[in-house]
């Protein structure tokens, strides 16, 4: 017997038989019928799709800011290594001769910030031999997390994305490019002043070989190529740092395609990306 009476529930079928809902409830469905669940999958792939270029978006901003972190560290050890020099500059000989994609002869390639061939160093040994690697030794930061490039016939992505501009050198190139105008002391950044002069560049994954950046002067017989193609990795832009130790984002007014080693300024509209780097290096010996 149940010696609680008032936890005795009693049935509400008898209760709800005269409004006709007995029945009802028995017949209600125990789940989704098939044309709400595909509305309800429906509405999922909508969202998802929604969302989506966010996403990348979002992807995208955060790969550019991590590069310019990166680019913020490689010029903070640029400073570091000339307030530890008297103001000398890193040396900047690492050039690959354009035609041949081998060494330029005559030029010692162990005086460098970076030694060695993106396009082919399958490991960070030369980032190591580097005259700013005792500054920082983390070897990512070398690398740009937008850059999916891997060395040709292996699964080895690219250890350096980035290339520093001809306008610096604490080591003279001599007889081998007289004619190239560059600082060799931070005393001497005049015209551009440090904060136009941009030191590192993010360079295109299917072009970067050295670790020199170099673009033809004005009138120069090769005016009008690109000797080193800029990257197109954020937003159709890339990233810089400047002497004066700070970094930016350039949006292109035309998105960079590389068709061939020193290919064309093309279309027309590209020789506004052309002369706004120009405007930032180093054009005459003062």
């Amino acid at each position: 017997m149940n010696s609680r009476p008032w936890l005795v529930r009693p049935s509400l079928r008898p209760l709800l038989a005269p409004l006709g809902l007995a029945r009802a409830l028995c017949a209600a469905p125990a789940g989704f019928t098939l044309v709400e669940l595909l509305v309800v999958i429906a509405m999922i792939a909508l969202l998802i799709a929604m969302l989506l270029p966010a996403l990348s978006r979002a992807r995208v901003f955060a790969q550019s800011v991590a590069c310019l972190s990166n680019l913020r560290q490689l010029q903070t050890c640029w400073l570091m290594y000339a307030n530890d020099h008297g103001g000398t500059l890193p040396p900047n000989l690492s050039i690959y001769d354009l035609s041949t994609g081998a060494p330029i002869p005559g030029l010692d390639l162990r005086l460098t910030w970076c030694a060695g061939n993106a396009r082919t160093d399958v490991n960070t040994a030369n980032i190591e031999r580097g005259y700013l690697f005792p500054y920082n030794r983390s070897t990512a930061i070398y690398h740009c997390p937008a850059d999916k490039a891997r060395v040709a016939g292996t699964d080895v992505r690219h250890t350096r994305s980035y290339n520093m501009s001809q306008s610096v050198s604490g080591i003279s190139f001599g007889s081998i490019l007289p004619h190239l105008p560059t600082f060799g002391n931070l005393t001497q950044i005049r015209r551009p002043e440090p904060a136009d002069l941009f030191v590192f560049i993010d360079v295109h994954e299917d072009e970067i070989a050295d670790s020199f950046f170099g673009i033809p002067l004005p009138g120069d017989p090769f005016d009008g190529i690109w000797f080193d193609l800029p990257a197109n990795r954020h937003h159709d832009g890339c990233n810089l740092s400047f002497a004066d130790g700070h970094v930016e984002h350039w949006k292109w007014a035309v998105p960079k395609v590389f068709r061939t080693p020193g290919q064309a300024v093309a279309p027309r509209e590209e020789w506004r990306d052309y002369e706004r780097l120009r405007a930032h290096i180093r054009k005459a010996v003062q």
